[in-house]
């Protein structure tokens, strides 16, 4: 049951977004805001136990996310066959990019510390 509440809060998060992204007429994506919303939310603890929970929960299913992929790809292969090469490409330079994007970003972060907050 605390599972189920953490997907309507994560639900309610992505729903805050995109009113939002539409609202406002911003540029971004509204799941992308309804994330940026939850990030500081889950400093809350009681926020936080039932979005674990449905994040375990995710986690452990996540192979069954892959089937409408899989699916998708089985029904075009022959765009598989015709442009499979620039797919290659766009998956190999894109994940390099984010690897190296990562890498630049845990550099910075590391080089700057955050400082210990006091104990009392």
């Amino acid at each position: 049951m605390i599972a189920l509440r953490g997907l309507a809060l994560l639900l309610l998060f992505q729903a805050a977004g995109e009113a939002l992204a539409h609202g406002l007429a911003l540029p971004f994506p509204g799941p992308v805001l309804g994330l940026a919303l939850l990030l500081p939310a889950l400093g809350w603890a009681p926020l936080r136990q039932p979005v674990a929970a449905m994040a375990d929960l995710l986690l452990a299913n996540l192979s069954l996310l892959f089937v409408p992929v899989g699916v998708g790809v089985i029904t075009h292969l022959d765009l598989v066959e015709r442009d499979g090469w620039r797919l290659l490409l766009v998956i190999v330079v894109s994940t390099w990019v984010g690897l190296a994007v990562t890498a630049l970003v845990l550099k910075a972060l590391l080089a700057h510390p955050p400082e210990e907050p006091p104990h009392g």
